[in-house]
């Protein structure tokens, strides 16, 4: 077995991350009242409860380290996730950075930042 982590995110809703995250090809692999993990092959969220979270003042966040930030970009907007400046959730084009890499990032419902970051 390889060395990796999973995020341990917020979830006002189970329901509505499960929904939110499935779109993205998400499945579930565990689900009790205080825990919830999704994976999307070796991708693995873990989730808590959090139902008193303001998506606004959200300050949790992860990095996706992947082999193709286009294919997740891609996915992202076929299931609806708008390209936009403000609002949750929202999705932000991979683009290069000054650090020579390719970066993109998702907002989900609970305004948790995802970067998108190419292997």
């Amino acid at each position: 077995m390889t060395d990796r982590a999973s995020p341990n995110l917020p979830s006002r809703d189970f329901d509505g991350t499960a929904r939110f995250y499935g779109a993205l090809g998400f499945v579930p692999a565990y689900r009790d009242e205080g825990w919830m993990i999704l994976e999307r092959g070796a991708l693995v969220l873990e989730f808590f409860p959090h139902p008193e979270l303001d998506p606004a003042a959200s300050w949790f966040s992860c990095c996706l380290r992947l082999d193709d930030v286009d294919a997740f970009h891609a996915a992202c907007r076929a299931a609806g996730v708008p390209e936009q400046a403000h609002g949750f959730p929202r999705l932000h084009a991979p683009r290069p950075q000054p650090w020579g890499g390719r970066m993109g990032a998702l907002l989900d419902p609970d305004g948790t930042l995802l970067r998108f970051i190419q292997n």
